[in-house]
């Protein structure tokens, strides 16, 4: 009984092959192969939940068995079936405990091609076999027949013809790669040997495992195979980079070369799928690596092509904050985070940036403003300029626009009175210098207005006020409120008579501070409804009174003065020509901004301008 070859295998020799393998070379003779229940429980488990390594190392059980009736090995199953408590513990250890136990009491080799297991087993005086990879193994996998040289990627799908693209990025075409379909069992194959490579390969490795899916990346290879139920067939796509691009290979002008490496700066690459944008960002991290700065990358799955000086690091339990947070102790000058695309993206991405960490962020938008609007909402609109300063975006494997993103305080394009200005993103082409967009708040809401090469078509800016404009009068009234936008600057807002004081506040104060927080200027008026002839048309009360007013100018003001109408909603008038509806204040002033059209329109011919009681006409 001494004599005789006990050998106890863990699960991961079963999965790779490695104990199949051996014993098919001879090495191990009339050996008494004995597997433990706990090792097959944790195969079954893994494969109930669609894993493919699951399904390899039952495949690799088959093996056993059929080597054993063929009389090769004698083939042992030893043990108790884990609890359900212990097979939630198998991350911890305890199912290798479990298979390590079995080894114990037959006095049996234990073999693995775990390390650690390895470095346990000894540790507890086990006696440890412990097989190494062989790289020299690897050989060509099937897979890599698809490709040509052109190849950008190959879609195999059961019970479908094989089908590649081909060409270069922005010149692909789709073409049939043979007419013979796709088999379930070829497919199967092709997994089985991508975890083979997974396995021994040290560029190679398994980048997710779910249910149903799983990610390989394999060389420059990222290949994503699904099969029910996460897919209604089995399927196998994989993506090679057809070329390195280095950023001299673009049309760059030196002004933006320098803008990248002249100080950390926050920098999304934008473009539609299969645009070149990992390329290009791959092309910028060699770029920044050549001119001494530190460069990591933040990349699930990790398929940037760089050079081996830049780390690539994936979501670390799979989570990139935490990822960030190594990054943020590390302290690289830039990191290239590919892709931002979930809210939890854009934060980590925002707060890297903000601690002073150069970001390039690779994002998927059809218009390059899109990717930045892609931050609202989620970066405070303020914080946006310190998050992104330049947006670089890339169409048919080309640069065809960038644009630079600054904060100033102006009044928008389209708004006319100085005391409208606010906070206003601009986004600017880089070469040209030319504003495109503005962004901005506007009541409650982020207006993305267009000023360049757009005419600006206000009547839908106006409906868009009045709904603001109303929206905030609500939180002051319990009666109806109807608002009628007289112009870009200023709103008639008509409500119940018992509404007006909440509105207005003791001294005017409510009606201050929602003028400036909505920036523009509102005349209160009173509903009045009356019936003509039962058909219920509103009559409003007009009255027509004109008054010469005093004309002050100040630094900022053109001032109109008519005491007499202190408190009161009026129209200015220069000869007959209506100018605009303001509302006196309570000295009797009427401030109008120096530098607006109507003030140029006063100042022009101060003695034919005059001050009437509002009648609602405009």
């Amino acid at each position: 009984m001494s004599e005789e070859l006990r050998l106890v295998p863990d699960t991961s020799v079963i999965i790779d092959g490695r104990i199949t393998a051996k014993l098919k070379a001879g090495e191990y003779e009339q050996a008494i192969i004995i597997v433990p229940e706990a090792l097959v429980s944790e195969l079954e488990a893994q494969a109930n939940r669609g894993r493919e390594i699951g399904f390899k190392g039952l495949e690799e059980l088959k093996e056993l068995n059929e080597m054993a009736k063929r009389g090769e090995i004698s083939l042992q199953y030893q043990g108790k079936r884990p609890s359900p408590e212990q097979v939630k513990l198998a991350p911890a250890g305890e199912i290798d405990s479990m298979i390590r136990a079995i080894a114990v009491e037959n006095n049996a080799i234990f073999i693995t091609s775990d390390r650690v297991q390895a470095d346990v087993a000894r540790a507890k005086g086990l006696n440890v076999e412990y097989l190494y990879p062989k790289i020299e193994e690897l050989r060509p996998l099937h897979i890599e027949e698809f490709f040509t040289k052109d190849t950008l990627s190959v879609h195999l799908k059961v019970n479908v013809p094989p089908m590649a693209k081909r060409g270069t990025i922005g010149k692909q075409r789709l073409v049939k790669i043979r007419d013979e379909v796709c088999t379930d069992s070829e497919l199967h194959d092709i997994i089985r040997e991508l975890i083979e490579r997974a396995k021994r390969d040290p560029d190679s490795y398994l980048e997710l495992d779910y249910t149903g899916a799983t990610v390989f990346q394999i060389g420059p290879m990222r290949i994503a195979a699904a099969q029910p139920p996460f897919s209604d067939g089995r399927e196998i796509t994989a993506v090679r980079p057809v070329a390195m691009v280095h950023l001299e290979d673009y049309r760059l002008s030196n002004e933006l070369k320098t803008r990248i490496i002249e100080r950390q700066r926050g920098i999304l690459v934008a473009g539609p799928p299969g645009a070149g944008k990992s390329t290009f960002v791959a092309g910028v991290a060699e770029f920044l690596h050549g001119k001494g700065f530190i460069v990591k990358t933040m990349e699930s799955p990790r398929d940037l092509q760089v050079p081996d000086a830049i780390t690539q690091y994936a979501p670390l339990e799979r989570d990139m904050a935490k990822t960030a947070d190594i990054l943020l102790m590390v302290r690289p000058d830039y990191t290239v985070y590919d892709e931002v695309r979930k809210t939890k993206d854009f934060h980590v991405f925002a707060d890297m940036r903000l601690a002073g960490v150069g970001m390039v962020g690779v994002v998927h938008a059809t218009r390059a403003v899109d990717a930045i609007q892609r931050l609202i909402g989620r970066v405070e609109l303020g914080v946006i300029p310190q998050v992104v300063d330049t947006v670089v975006f890339i169409e048919k494997g080309e640069v065809s626009k960038v644009y630079d993103i600054e904060f100033t305080v102006k009044v928008p394009h389209g708004m006319l009175e100085q005391d409208l200005a606010r906070p206003v993103i601009t986004v600017a082409d880089f070469e040209t210098g030319e504003v495109e967009y503005e962004m901005y708040t506007y009541g409650e809401q982020v207006v993305v207005m267009p000023v360049s090469g757009i005419e600006v078509k206000r009547p839908g800016m106006w409906s868009l006020a009045a709904g603001v404009v109303k929206k905030e009068m609500q939180k002051y009234t319990r009666g109806p409120v109807d608002v009628k936008v007289v112009s870009d600057s200023s709103a008639t807002v008509y409500m119940d008579e018992e509404d007006i004081p909440s509105v207005i506040g003791k001294g005017g104060k409510n009606i201050d501070q929602i003028e400036k927080k909505l920036g523009i200027h509102l005349d209160i008026r009173e509903r009045q409804e009356g019936k003509d002839k039962g058909k219920g048309k509103k009559i409003e009360k007009i009255e027509i009174s004109s008054f010469i007013p005093a004309i002050e100018r100040s630094k900022k003001y053109v001032v109109l003065n008519v005491k007499e109408l202190s408190g009161e909603t009026v129209d200015v008038y220069s000869g007959d020509d209506y100018l605009f509806t303001a509302t006196v204040g309570r000295k009797g002033d009427v401030k109008i901004g120096k530098d607006t059209e109507a003030a140029y329109r006063i100042m022009e011919n101060p003695s034919i301008v005059t001050v009437r009681l509002s009648t609602g006409m405009g």
